[in-house]
């Protein structure tokens, strides 16, 4: 497998250092994720469009928006007015729209993503998943930050990259949840192609994000063998 990205979480991170960790990491990330909750899917309430356009400020890279929400017709809108890159949809929420809302996101020229929760299958998606640009895998229960990491989950990634090799499937394959030192070497030997990282991976490790970014960096190659 290729050099694996890093998308960091930025609901995990530390918003009076905004500018300044956005700043130091657009060059080491591929994209940022950012968590769109509306109280109704999940409970609770997190970032906006609003705050991908304050990201947009001082971003260089590419923003993946997580909808965690229940209208999923209506923030696809949200998102695409915004132009964010990558807009990833639950599968539990679309069936019946899958196909409309994936289309209506390539027509305006951005990325259609689909998000599985810890109890969906891989099967859920597979009438559409030629159409996809990412899969993303929550390896842990969504809406909060800091949940058990599951390890089940991985075997829908392994699966992921199985299909993906026998069908000739262009999506990137994309875990979420509880990536750490702790589950590195397990997240590592699933093969996911990025890593979303949060609170446990990256922003609590100390007060300074380049000192965070080279204990995460160190840990990654401590239990892996590989580097970032």
């Amino acid at each position: 497998m290729s050099k694996v990205e890093i998308s960091p979480s930025l609901m995990c991170m530390n918003l009076d250092k905004f500018k300044e960790e956005i700043t130091f990491l657009n060059d080491k990330v591929g994209s940022y994720h950012i968590d769109i909750m509306d109280g109704h899917f999940v409970p609770n309430i997190t970032l906006s469009p609003w705050f991908v356009e304050e990201v947009r400020k001082v971003s260089t890279v590419p923003m993946s928006a997580h909808l965690m929400v229940t209208d999923q017709p209506f923030w696809v809108q949200q998102m695409i007015d915004i132009k964010c890159e990558w807009i990833c949809m639950h599968a539990e929420v679309i069936n019946g729209l899958a196909f409309r809302l994936i289309d209506q996101i390539h027509d305006a020229g951005l990325k259609a993503g689909v998000v599985l929760n810890p109890e969906t299958p891989v099967n859920k998606i597979l009438p559409y998943i030629d159409l996809l640009d990412k899969v993303t895998i929550m390896t842990v229960d969504p809406g909060f930050a800091g949940q058990r990491f599951l390890e089940s989950t991985l075997d829908k990634i392994v699966e992921l990259r199985q299909l993906r090799d026998e069908y000739g499937y262009s999506y990137v394959i994309e875990m979420d949840g509880s990536s750490s030192r702790k589950t590195f070497k397990q997240i590592d030997t699933a093969g996911p192609d990025i890593y979303i990282v949060g609170r446990s991976g990256l922003f609590s490790l100390t007060e300074k994000i380049e000192d965070s970014w080279n204990i995460m960096s160190q840990d990654y190659t401590d239990m892996t063998g590989k580097s970032l």
